[in-house]
């Protein structure tokens, strides 16, 4: 299972971003729109000196994503970027969209469950729809929205690599306890 925490959008605060990079999370995303490039290639930076094994995506910065040496996270509007230049991961709202992200290395399917502000949720079944129609192993897939250690087992798929997360971990009083919770309940038999 592989699980990727993505910033909620707060800001840079280092002691609180340490806690969810030392919390047993195999990537993360740096999504602070409000933060300036500066600002981002210091916290992209301070994750992969602290953190040489977490592998660090920034959202929607390709300027950034280069001189920090990790993933760029290509949002919904963004520009085509060739994936022979950088890592690149992109979002899937709609499954029409597959297609044509596929040179993407992953792709976070969202929203799954209702989550406030974004598009009605897939749902377990409309997720499992999805699934089922992609290559197997050709890009990696995480699922996104509302997904928590009550809900994270119940979405696994042969095609389906982890799950992403936001509020889940950063509002978690102790997100290592979180991500033991997500693998547990992940590797529990249906």
């Amino acid at each position: 299972m592989h699980i990727l925490a993505i910033s909620p959008g707060e800001g840079f605060a280092p002691a609180r971003w340490a806690r969810v990079a030392a919390s047993g999370v195999d990537a993360l995303m740096i999504r602070e729109p409000g933060l300036e490039a500066g600002d981002l290639l210091r916290a992209a930076r301070w994750l992969r000196a602290g953190w040489p094994d977490l592998e660090v995506w920034v959202n929607g910065r390709l300027d950034v994503a280069l001189l920090a040496g990790c993933g760029l996270h290509a949002p919904e509007a963004y520009p085509e970027v060739d994936p022979a230049r950088v890592p690149l991961s992109r979002p899937v709202h709609d499954p029409a969209q597959v297609a044509a992200r596929r040179g993407a290395r992953q792709l976070i399917l969202s929203p799954v469950y209702p989550v406030p502000g974004k598009n009605p949720p897939w749902g377990p079944a409309g997720l499992r729809r999805v699934l089922d129609g992609l290559p197997r192993g050709a890009f990696r897939v995480l699922a996104l929205g509302g997904i928590d250690p009550a809900n994270a087992g119940s979405l696994r798929h042969p095609r389906l690599d982890g799950v992403a997360l936001i509020r889940a971990l950063w509002a978690a009083p102790d997100p290592g306890a979180a991500v033991r919770a997500l693998r547990a309940s992940w590797a529990e038999p249906r």
